[in-house]
């Protein structure tokens, strides 16, 4: 159900300008359409309050409110929920979600269909503004595309039979909402692997404008059936270039009568500007850039565009939905501000050790809250950790995190010290209320014999720091980006190397739209990969290196010959500063879990400073926690 922390993320986009909010992707319609991602119910009147306070809030805004509402079809799972058998409108299997379905016969049609028509009137009682069915490899898009349509009754074979079903739907829907209501439909107006082509999609849309089924038209590209499809082609992410799809719009739009949507990776206000004034679509769909920053409106209208904080297709929202990898308010409105206001008492000294992102993102919000800021870093550049990370080449937009903050700093005047090695005299010689110890950590070296000897880090690498021989073995024992990313710079750089992981399959710790990616770029640079691996030792053999692995399953023991062993297995707190600091500090270095869940100050008080430590300075963990770290220490201060 939409309840109230569903509401306020949406709410936070209206209140920062945003025309529309479609909510609710792939929400079901039907008992055997299953929540396999967490998707909302509308197959109960249970949920009509819930969409009437949800509508009211919005509407406040002046803000548009539709859901997106669908059965899924074949994408359903048949061991979750009412563990019913998934429909569709022929036996084929979906590769994603894995279930085999059972072909749908005019009772299931029927049925169906009613069950639309309801949906569809629980959201008009409900007070929103329309709704979307979301055809593109749901039950719709799955009646529609040849591949998946293999029926030989009045549903299947020619475009006329093909486009029955949803005809039938919009039919019913239409006469459970009436005119006073927009219906369009999301589909895929081209899909690969033999899927539906986009000369038959156009002229599906031509059927459903001629029957005045429609009210707009939302386009997407690509297919939902594997990994791979919803990371570089339906929700394309950092993979793949900006907008990848804007340019096929101009044609479709000329085709069609009714308003066109478009949804792909459009991230920035230029390229949103672009497709408006160029007559390309009628409303451009930004979803990830404004979980990213739902200000964006509000901005452009102030005149801060260089402001907008940026969407780079990092894709964590699509993992960790709704939360970006930099915004780490989205998803979590009941808790933290979107809008940082002054602190009750700003003025005070604070003082940031490290220039990583969890130091630059706490130096950002005291900066914000009022507080007069000192950010002290050892290297010539900020950027920490994340400067390696864009050594892998289809990550680099990655940057943007450190490049927005960097801005940001320079706008909220905070002193910025770089080549500064910090020591205990020259925190305490700026006299601080806050101190932050953001340091960072240094490569764990783990277990493994003859590591000190004999093995390189990832950092090493990556940071220009040991030159990379010929032949390489890679071992990766975390199942993060790194291990990985190291493996395909060497390898584009005509290193022949060897990948070993821990884990079950590569980037185990990675989301859906990033394995795929990890694993098609290792595939396409020849990089063979061996899974359940661990390694225990390194030693020399004549002028080369003898690898020795343990299969995690069977305990079978492997040598292999190198020569050279680069390692990832996560870092350990570089925290010796803040260890010097903690004595003098009035918190003994305590960080008050009940009050940074609460979003309360820290409850200490005393004449000297408070010390605090973020992100790898505490533990090896991911960049939104650091983040995350950084934004509830300094929001409270």
């Amino acid at each position: 159900m939409p309840a109230y922390a569903y509401q306020r993320y949406h709410e936070e986009k209206a209140k920062g300008g945003l025309a529309l909010t479609m909510f609710g992707g792939s929400s079901n319609i039907a008992p055997d359409s299953p929540s396999v991602f967490d998707q909302l119910r509308v197959d109960s009147d249970a949920v009509i309050p819930h969409l009437q306070a949800f509508s009211e809030r919005i509407h406040q805004h002046g803000t548009a409110l539709m859901c997106q509402i669908t059965h899924l079809g074949r994408r359903g799972d048949a061991t979750v929920d009412n563990w019913l058998p998934t429909i569709a409108p022929s036996v084929q299997r979906e590769t994603l979600h894995r279930s085999i379905p059972r072909e749908m016969d005019e009772h299931d049609i029927q049925r169906v269909v009613k069950a639309f028509g309801d949906a569809a009137k629980r959201c008009y009682e409900g007070g929103l503004d329309g709704i979307e069915t979301l055809a593109g490899s749901h039950l719709i898009g799955q009646f529609f595309a040849p591949d998946t349509n293999r029926r030989t009754d009045k549903y299947g074979g020619s475009i006329d039979n093909r486009v029955r079903f949803a005809l039938m739907v919009y039919e019913t829907m239409r006469k459970s909402v009436g005119d006073n209501f927009l219906l369009g439909i999301r589909m895929s107006m081209h899909e690969d692997r033999g899927g539906l082509h986009k000369d038959e999609a156009l002229k599906i849309v031509e059927i459903l404008e001629k029957e005045g089924a429609i009210d707009f038209l939302n386009c997407v590209f690509g297919r939902m059936d594997t990994e791979l499809s919803l990371a570089e082609y339906n929700m394309p992410g950092m993979s793949r270039p900006l907008a990848p799809f804007l340019n096929r719009m101009k044609d479709i739009k000329q085709a069609t009568r009714v308003p066109v949507f478009h949804a792909a990776r459009i991230v920035d206000v230029a390229t949103a500007r672009h497709a408006i004034r160029d007559g390309l679509l009628d409303m451009v769909s930004m979803t990830r850039a404004h979980i990213a920053d739902p200000q964006i409106v509000n901005k452009i209208q102030r005149g801060e565009e260089h402001r907008i904080r940026p969407c780079f297709g990092a894709c964590h929202c699509m993992d960790k939905k709704p939360s970006c990898i930099h915004n780490v308010s989205t998803g979590r409105e009941t808790v933290l501000p979107q809008l940082l206001t002054r602190a009750d008492k700003p003025g005070k000294k604070v003082v940031v050790i490290g220039g990583g992102p969890a130091g630059l993102e706490a130096a950002r919000v005291a900066a914000e809250r009022g507080h007069s800021v000192t950010l002290l870093e050892a290297a010539p550049r900020l950027g920490g950790q994340l400067l390696l990370a864009t050594k892998a080449s289809w990550r680099r937009d990655i940057i943007a995190v450190v490049d927005w903050r960097v801005a940001e700093l320079e706008i909220l005047d905070v002193d910025v010290r770089l080549n500064h090695l910090a020591e205990q005299q020259d925190v305490l010689a700026l006299d601080p209320d806050i101190v932050i110890v953001a340091t960072g950590g240094v490569p764990n070296e783990g277990n493994i014999k003859g590591y000190d000897q004999h093995c390189v880090s990832t950092w090493d690498v990556l940071g220009g720091h040991c030159q990379p021989a010929d032949n390489i073995i890679l071992y990766d024992g975390t199942g993060r980006h790194e291990g990985i990313s190291c493996a395909q710079f060497l390898a584009a750089n005509n290193s022949a190397v060897t990948f070993f992981t821990i884990d079950d399959m590569p980037a185990a710790e990675l989301g859906y739209a990033e394995r795929p990616v990890h694993r098609k770029r290792m595939y396409e640079l020849g990089v063979p990969m061996h899974m359940d691996s661990v390694l225990k030792s390194v030693e020399a053999e004549g002028n080369r290196l003898k690898a020795c692995f343990q299969n995690e399953l069977t305990g079978e023991v492997t040598t292999w010959l190198t020569d050279q062993v680069v390692v990832e297995q996560g870092t350990l707190p570089q925290d010796d500063l803040f260890h010097d600091l903690k004595m003098q500090s009035d918190n003994d270095g305590h960080t008050d879990i009940d009050a940074i869940l609460s979003n309360n100050p820290q409850p200490h008080s005393g004449a000297n400073y408070k010390l605090y430590r973020i992100g790898d300075a505490v533990s090896s963990r991911s960049l939104h926690a650091a983040l995350l770290d950084a934004f509830r220490i300094a929001v409270s201060l």
